[in-house]
């Protein structure tokens, strides 16, 4: 932890990343790194294992002599039944543990409540994730002013809050019904198991009500996105939830230095990035196939095979990053076996952790097979390269409806029903792959307009977080809005 006291003239806010997954952190770190390089002074609240993996974060935001501290809260693992150095959901194979998680992360209150009462003066703003319900009242004993971020685009956002509010779901019985979402901007059909909400299961309604509620107390909500994309969709949830949000994204874009590009914060990419760079420079324009699920959904042995069976025979360039966990026996032998050698001139396996917004930013990649998490969409769409949908759980649905429906960028592969362990065996054929493929990047009238509706959103990302862009001056008022608050309040 590093100490700021003499930097007590700046404006201060304390950042409260959720924790249990990259998809939430990695942003809320941007986030802090921007706001230090924009005159504010920022401690962000982590733990240890999850400080390791952001350390070339860590090393550049010293090197560059931001006035960010990373305070590192002990993680109570061994008290929650926890396996050693678990502070992430994604290091939890048994997800009955997941509960046990959660209760951890609601125990930082008290080592919390310990830094805030360390400092000589309240922090002028809390920014703090959704789910973190358990920081209202932290906020609320010192007199801190807290903010919401929210990871998804507000497009699902508003939809989830507009369910919610007018209870469309008291009277289902069938999850898979399609119900229309009321006061919305467009006519939208949703399921409810394509809407489950924040920590909606059986094991969380406790947290999950706490969320909601504290959402109601909050000063105002930020989220990483940008008004050109989605005006419509945050002007709703503006007039619903009544409070202020500030559009501030997209936030990848912020990132010009290349070590932070290359990891986005883990330096497990790092050590892929030039490899990957070396092999794309060798590539042909718009002509790369990248395909990954993010970190928390996995996929089985047999799908595996069916998505690499789709790619040997697309007979096109690729990159496909599988995770360790992925890597069962079944899949090593079946790599080994014939597909590597027989793909080896125009393939790329990465396991592990990509480098997603490097491969993703070159100009050899002409298409991605995503998850619909938003900070995956949305790292696509600010470099303009259109999309596969394939969602598997909490938001994607909905996302893949704004990405192929409304903003007309993406191609779905048609799955309607979560899975977040594609548990069930094989959910999309190879031969699914294989046509959505070859209708994303195989040219063609729908083809290049969809292409050139993802440069065109690619060029008003970009202009959005130049100086004078909508996102700039949204970062611009958020800071000076909570400046001038505390300011008033002495």
């Amino acid at each position: 932890m590093t100490c700021f006291r003499e930097e007590s003239n700046k404006p201060h806010f304390v950042l409260v990343p959720l924790l249990a997954a990259q998809g939430h952190l990695i942003p809320m770190v941007d986030i802090g790194c921007i706001l230090a390089e924009r005159g504010v002074r920022v401690s962000l609240i982590i733990t240890p294992a999850n400080a390791d993996r952001i350390k070339p974060t860590i090393k550049r935001a010293k090197e560059a002599n931001l006035a960010i501290e990373f305070v590192e809260l002990s993680f109570p693992n061994v008290k929650f039944g926890l396996p050693p150095g678990c502070d992430s959901i994604d290091s939890i194979t048994d997800r009955g543990l997941y509960r046990a998680f959660f209760e951890a992360i609601y125990s930082l209150d008290e080592p919390l409540e310990a830094f805030l009462g360390s400092l000589e003066r309240p922090p002028d703003c809390m920014i703090t994730d959704m789910c973190n319900g358990w920081t209202g009242p932290v906020a609320r004993k010192f007199g801190i002013p807290r903010v919401i971020f929210h990871g998804p685009c507000c497009f699902y956002i508003s939809t989830d809050y507009n369910l919610v509010h007018h209870k469309v779901y008291d009277s289902i019985t069938d999850e898979n019904e399609y119900v229309i979402v009321p006061e919305f901007p467009i006519k939208l059909q949703v399921t409810k198991n394509q809407t489950p909400g924040f920590l909606n299961s059986p094991l969380f309604e406790d947290m999950r009500k706490q969320c909601l509620e504290e959402e109601l107390t909050a000063d105002g909500v930020v989220i990483n996105t940008f008004l050109e994309l989605e005006q419509l969709f945050v002007e709703n949830y503006e007039k619903v939830i009544g409070k202020k949000v500030w559009t501030i994204g997209p936030i990848c874009l912020y990132n010009k230095d290349f070590e932070m590009k290359v990891g986005r914060g883990n330096k497990e990419a790092i050590d892929q990035s030039h490899r990957v760079l070396t092999w794309l420079n060798s590539r042909d324009a718009a002509s790369v196939l990248y395909i990954s699920f993010g970190s928390l959904a996995y996929t089985n042995p047999q799908q595996l095979m069916e998505i690499g069976n789709a790619l040997e025979a697309l007979n096109k360039p690729f990159i496909w990053a599988i995770k360790k966990i992925e890597m069962k026996p079944e899949v090593e032998n079946w790599i080994s076996a014939g597909f590597e050698e027989r793909t080896k001139d125009r393939g790329l396996i990465i396991v592990g952790w990509a480098p997603q917004m490097v491969i993703l930013s070159h100009q050899a990649v002409g298409g991605f097979i995503t998850h619909c998490g938003w900070n995956s969409l949305l790292e696509a769409i600010s470099v303009g390269v259109p999309m596969i949908t394939w969602p598997r759980f909490a938001d994607q649905f909905v996302n893949e409806k704004l990405i192929v429906d409304v903003l007309r960028i993406g191609v779905s592969l048609g799955v309607k029903v979560p899975n977040f362990a594609n548990e069930d065996g094989v959910m999309v054929k190879s031969d699914d792959v294989r046509e959505a493929v070859c209708a994303l990047m195989d040219g063609g009238f729908e083809a290049d307009e969809r292409r050139e509706r993802s440069n065109d959103f690619s060029d008003k990302a970009k202009k959005a977080v130049e100086e004078g862009g909508s996102s700039y001056m949204n970062f611009t008022d958020f800071i000076h809005y909570f400046t001038e608050h505390q300011a008033r309040s002495k």
